[in-house]
């Protein structure tokens, strides 16, 4: 777990930093921002997080691009989560109502504050709950690495069923770990929904 817990949270902390300044450019009115954003969006969603792991592990190396099994894990997990974390994030600006946008302007905001202090705010309220889901997905997801031989959760556990041959308690352990992380983190993602609720009007 000292490689699977960081690697998730490094991992999910550069993806949805990437994921907000994606999302930014996705609604941008500038082609020039938007359509590079759609299709970076429609190639992480649209193709396999094992394949894009092979191509960061064993694709980049041939360019020239050679990075230890660590760093080249952390930037394919980013990838898969910028590309799912931008449309979170797009949707939740979009669903902040357009009154906002006239409110701020109306006692004199520019349009850049107006979305640092009155859009984001509130659009990052509503992208919780699925934002949350996508850093629990990503902790199952880790265990993909172990095809490319970062020493993780799984890993280590295919060693040792290999060579005691008890796959079933072993694997069975395995799953514990991860259900108990999954479970820490649904329990803190539903005090932060109650949290970030509480001055809203029904």
């Amino acid at each position: 777990m000292k490689i699977t817990i960081p690697l998730t949270a490094i991992s999910f902390a550069i993806g949805l930093a990437a994921a907000v300044l994606i999302a930014l450019a996705r609604a941008s009115s500038s082609r020039w921002l938007s359509w590079p954003a759609r299709f970076f969006i429609s190639a992480v969603r649209g193709t396999p997080l094992l394949l894009q792991l092979f191509v960061v592990f064993y694709g980049l190396p041939q360019l020239g691009l050679d990075l230890p099994s660590f760093p080249a894990a952390v930037l394919a997990l980013s990838v898969n989560v910028a590309g799912y974390g931008a449309e979170t994030v797009r949707g939740a600006l979009l669903a902040v109502p357009r009154g906002q946008h006239e409110a701020a302007a109306t006692i004199g905001m520019s349009g850049r504050l107006a979305l640092r202090r009155v859009v984001l705010p509130q659009a990052a309220r509503i992208a919780v709950p699925p934002l949350s889901n996508t850093l629990i997905s990503l902790v199952k997801d880790t265990s993909l690495v172990s095809v490319v031989l970062l020493t993780d959760v799984t890993r280590v556990l295919n060693q040792q069923a290999s060579a005691s041959f008890d796959y079933l308690p072993l694997y069975l352990l395995g799953g514990l770990y991860y259900w108990i992380v999954c479970t820490v983190l649904s329990v803190a993602q539903g005090r932060l929904e109650t949290r970030l609720n509480r001055y809203v009007t029904p």
